[in-house]
């Protein structure tokens, strides 16, 4: 069974539960963090090395904050097949570099549409559009990206790389593939039916 070493990581996460020590777990297989904001924020504050996104890709956050990961640099680094010489040699013209694992979870969106008094404004602004990205683009190439979204898998990615000096198997990287994809399904069906109560021309007039 094919085993992945994992040399490069994005971390981008809302809930920021037992981030840092998952991080500093990283550190001992010297993995290089790659990270967006708050996120970027807190892990440097307790003392783990992170590259910014945007250092990396050379382009800022841009826009609110709206763009930030949407970057070939970026997504060529998780769609990549890494048996595949056509796609290698693409990164390699481009000086793009392979991402091995991806640790995000999105927006709170259902927590932000149920606050009293959410404007339609302030819902759409909370529709997470890099994160899903990222999640599915991984989670497609799920042979040779791990993909994490879950607090609760943290240990147990951990465990893993201990016990395989830094390796994680397409196995769980399935396992992992499928609970994001069932994660983005929830996610996008929240959105559609809160914005299923509004027609257009109401909408249009609450902008």
């Amino acid at each position: 069974m094919r085993q992945n070493t994992i040399k490069r990581v994005v971390i981008s996460v809302t809930d920021k539960k037992g981030i840092v020590e998952f991080a500093q777990g990283l550190q001992p297989f010297g993995v290089e963090i790659l990270s967006t904001g708050g996120t970027a924020a807190q892990l440097r504050k307790s003392g783990v090395p992170v590259t910014d996104v945007s250092d990396y890709t050379g382009f800022p956050e841009m826009m609110d904050g709206r763009l930030k990961t949407l970057h070939p640099k970026i997504h060529g680094g998780l769609l990549a097949l890494r048996d595949n010489e056509g796609h290698m040699e693409a990164l390699r013209k481009h000086g793009i570099n392979l991402i091995d694992m991806v640790v995000i979870n999105l927006y709170r969106f259902e927590d932000t549409v149920a606050q009293e008094g959410c404007t339609l404004a302030h819902a759409v602004e909370n529709i997470d559009i890099g994160g899903p990205t990222m999640l599915r683009a991984a989670s497609k190439n799920w042979r040779f990206v791990s993909v994490v979204t879950d607090p609760g898998d943290y240990l147990k990615i951990l465990e893993e790389m201990k016990e395989t000096g830094g390796k994680i198997s397409e196995a769980t990287n399935f396992e992992l593939a499928k609970k994001t994809f069932q994660l983005t399904s929830r996610y996008d069906g929240a959105i559609s039916r809160y914005l299923g109560q509004f027609s257009g021309e109401n909408a249009a007039k609450m902008r």
